[in-house]
C-alpha cells in the first residue's frame, strides 16, 4: 500500500511539472525583444509565413489602411494573413523603432516594391505573456 501511494505521489508530481513547462512553452515569442517581434510581424506580411500568428497580435490588435480607411479586427486580419499563406511580396523590406519606453513601442516598417512604397506604423504593448502587435497603421507615402 505505502508502495503504491508513493507512485501515485510521484506520478502526480511529473505530471505537474511537466504541465508547468509545458505552459511556459505555448509561447515561442514569449521573451522575445520587441525588434523581433517587428520582424516576425514582416515576415508574416511579406513572406506568408502564419505559424506564430496566433501568438504575434493582441486580443485587441486593430487594423487600419490610412488610405481607403479600412478597418479590421483580429480576427479579420489573420484569416486575410492565412488566405495568403506563402505568398511572398517582392520588396525590399525594413523596420526603425521610433520610440520604446516601458511596456509600450512604435515601430515604422517600410516596405518598398517597384512602383510604390507602403509604410506600417506598428504600435506593440508587452504584457505577462510577452510583445504583442497591437495596432498597424498602413500607409502609401
Amino acid at each position: 500500500m505505502k508502495k503504491t501511494l508513493t507512485s501515485i505521489a510521484t506520478a502526480l508530481i511529473m505530471i505537474s511539472s511537466f504541465c508547468s513547462f509545458a505552459a511556459d512553452k505555448n509561447n515561442p515569442l514569449r521573451n522575445l525583444e520587441s525588434a523581433k517581434i517587428i520582424t516576425t510581424y514582416l515576415e508574416a506580411t511579406t513572406l506568408g509565413s502564419i505559424d506564430l500568428n496566433k501568438y504575434l497580435f493582441a486580443d485587441d490588435f486593430q487594423y487600419r489602411n490610412s488610405v481607403n480607411k479600412d478597418s479590421y479586427n483580429k480576427k479579420q486580419y489573420l484569416e486575410f494573413l492565412k488566405a495568403h499563406k506563402g505568398v511572398t511580396f517582392n520588396c525590399k523590406t525594413s523596420y526603425e523603432i521610433l520610440d520604446q519606453s516601458g511596456k509600450a513601442c512604435v515601430a515604422k516598417a517600410t516596405m518598398v516594391f517597384k512602383h510604390f512604397t507602403r509604410v506600417d506604423y506598428i504600435t506593440l504593448n508587452q504584457d505577462k505573456d510577452g510583445w504583442k502587435v497591437s495596432k498597424v497603421v498602413t500607409t502609401y507615402p
